[in-house]
């Protein structure tokens, strides 16, 4: 067999460890054009069978009639890159399936167009170690891909399940999303095509990628370097979502707090955040999101919060609303308003170097931030206007921060 530094790419190596060690069960591999992972991955899967008789593989693409040309392909190459072609039984028709010769141990591949079938799934011996979801943004959301895991991670005592994907456009699409929150047995890796050796790609590839870097960098740095660029519709490009630890909030000073009402349909959003005035960020780290929250409810969450009694800026719409919070014991006071306050404001966060939200702490406020999009004309066109829907996080951090955007002039 050829040395593994001759299989896998530099990027990887962390990744080939971590798996050999079995210390996480979902593997995240997100990348550009040519950054190897489909490799990677069907290459630690033919490893890990040959070396565990009781694993066996599941690869599954989103529909059925895109596996022959994909992920059969990737994985009839692995079984010839290690040189264990002799090894291996192919079905080189539907459905396609390797057998490894001396044991029975198989990889079968399916397609998610019926969930139905992935359930009926059976392995004469062992269990199915290795799941794969290729193209994983492909599929609808998260929760289809959580409903199809229940029906496979069963049977054994250590899986590793593998979710590759280029990440689409679009900050708020789900799988961009996803792959940055945080969970216990869960990994995510980045690849580029830069740590590739030239000759694995061809020289024409990178000539193809350097003349797409200099000509159009937005494109370039989507396909090639696999980032979630955006449509150029969105109203915050400068989001960042990441974890924000105690030990940050902790050296935190000067917290702001807002809040904007809602009952029935609209929720009702309170926010905590810090800014970073010297740096220009802003620091997103707790919130309350609900419908059919009453006054009083909302009172003893937000006094559990804000022990100190900080101030609380709410949209002045509901002067009896904020009566009830102070007479609860909140030192609420009710935003100021006029012609332009929303763009004005909008276009104050705009301006942040960067908007940090912690997703796992503020999962509302990361959907808003991401999604809030500008709308379209029937020709196509961005309107100018700001739409004023799924706003409610976005109002509320524009409140808690009134007394900064009155001092600073929006460029």
């Amino acid at each position: 067999m050829p040395r593994l530094s001759e299989l896998i790419a530099p990027s990887f190596y962390e990744a080939h460890r971590d798996i050999d060690e079995g210390r996480y069960t979902h593997y995240w591999f997100k990348g550009g054009r040519g950054s190897c992972k489909s490799s990677f991955i069907s290459i630690e899967i033919i490893l890990g069978i040959m070396r565990d008789k009781n694993a066996n593989a599941i690869v599954l693409r989103k529909v059925h009639n895109s596996i022959r040309d994909s992920v059969f392909e990737q994985m009839l190459w692995a079984v010839e890159a290690v040189g264990a072609d002799s090894l291996w039984e192919k079905k080189l028709s539907a459905p396609y399936t390797l057998v490894l010769k001396n044991t029975g141990q198989k990889v079968i591949f399916k397609g998610c167009d019926d969930p139905g079938k992935i359930k009926s799934t059976k392995f004469k011996k062992g269990y199915a170690k290795y799941i794969w979801f290729e193209e994983a943004d492909e599929f609808s959301s998260m929760e289809e891909i959580r409903n199809i895991n229940q029906s496979l991670l069963r049977g054994g005592e250590r899986f590793c399940v593998f979710y590759s994907y280029n990440p689409p456009q679009s900050t708020a699409n789900w799988i961009n999303r996803e792959s940055v929150k945080r969970r216990e047995g869960k990994k995510t890796y980045s690849s580029t095509y830069k740590t590739v050796p030239t000759n694995w790609l061809g020289e024409q590839f990178f000539i193809e990628a350097d003349y797409l870097r200099r000509t159009d960098k937005r494109a370039y740095e989507h396909e090639y370097l696999g980032k979630a660029t955006g449509t150029g519709a969105e109203v915050f490009q400068n989001i960042e979502l990441r974890e924000i630890t105690d030990e940050e909030i902790n050296c935190f000073d000067k917290i702001s707090r807002g809040l904007d009402w809602g009952y029935a349909t609209d929720p009702l959003h309170y926010t905590v955040n810090y800014y970073d005035k010297t740096r220009r960020k802003l620091y997103i780290f707790y919130e309350i999101h609900m419908t059919g929250l009453s006054n009083i409810k909302a009172g003893e969450m937000i006094k559990k919060e804000n022990k100190r009694n900080g101030t609380v800026i709410c949209d002045s719409a509901e002067p009896k609303s904020i009566a009830e919070l102070n007479y609860f014991g909140i030192n609420a006071i009710g935003a100021k308003k006029g012609p332009g306050s929303i763009e004005y404001g909008i276009k104050w966060l705009q301006n942040m170097e960067k908007i940090v939200i912690d997703p796992e702490r503020c999962p509302y406020t990361a959907k808003e931030f991401t999604e809030y999009e500008l709308e379209r004309d029937n020709g196509g066109n961005l309107r100018a206007h700001f739409p004023d829907k799924n706003n409610h996080a976005i109002d509320a951090v524009r409140y808690s921060r009134q007394f900064d955007m009155s001092m600073v002039k929006v460029r």
